[in-house]
């Protein structure tokens, strides 16, 4: 569930359910024993994010987002990878683990494989730059709990969550565009190594509803 400041409210019981998905992350594999999936992402219609990535900012809230989106059409669907990059892993899969059920806690979590053994790789992830996947209004929370520094991006149709940044690179109230950089992986709240949780909402009959990310193109073909 969410609070009414859009935080996450888990209960405690979820602590020994994150363990257990946080042991499965640091052996890059779904739980399961299905194979971790590899991205066939492509940076089409997003713009620059192959380019050579931010470096994160020292400390703290930066307040600026990293101005790359296009106003692209659609903009308000969101579309692609948010970690911008071919090598993204997912540690773990929609409606699964601490991602069940799928209608409150749906989402995936994405890694980089930065050292090409097709695994997540800790180091290649963190600090790795956050690609806002639509246009939207962002609202931050720090040291949320248990999703760590959390940002979601909003507009009328869609939201995207995005969960255990390292450093935010927005402010709440701030207009953002598809491809802005806003944000930087970490490991912060309930997580047991640096990755992205991501989910994606979509309004229905003026409520909220969790749809499954991997239907808007986040890891490609």
């Amino acid at each position: 569930m969410y609070d009414e400041w859009g935080n996450f409210a888990w209960p405690r019981v979820a602590w020994l359910v994150l363990a257990l998905a946080g042991a499965v992350f640091l052996g890059g594999r779904l739980l399961g024993g299905e194979e971790s999936r590899i991205s066939g992402w492509a940076p089409r219609g997003v713009a620059n994010v192959a380019a050579a990535a931010p470096a994160p900012p020292a400390a703290g809230l930066s307040g600026l987002a990293q101005q790359q989106g296009q106003g692209l059409p659609d903009d308000k669907r969101p579309t692609g990878n948010p970690l911008g990059a071919p090598n993204t892993v997912m540690t773990q899969g929609y409606g699964v683990g601490s991602h069940a059920p799928a209608e409150t806690w749906g989402g995936i979590d994405l890694a980089i494989d930065g050292d090409g053994d097709s695994f997540a790789d800790p180091q290649g992830t963190m600090g790795h730059p956050i690609y806002a996947t639509h246009d939207g209004v962002a609202k931050v929370t720090p040291n949320s709990y248990p999703a760590g520094n959390h940002v979601w991006i909003e507009n009328d149709q869609y939201r995207t969550g995005f969960a255990h940044l390292s450093e935010f690179a927005v402010t709440t109230g701030q207009q953002v565009r598809r491809g802005d950089v806003i944000g930087y992986v970490g490991s912060t709240g309930m997580s047991s190594g640096p990755h992205l949780h991501y989910d994606t909402w979509v309004k229905q009959g003026g409520a909220w509803v969790n749809v499954n990310p991997l239907d808007y193109g986040t890891l490609g073909s």
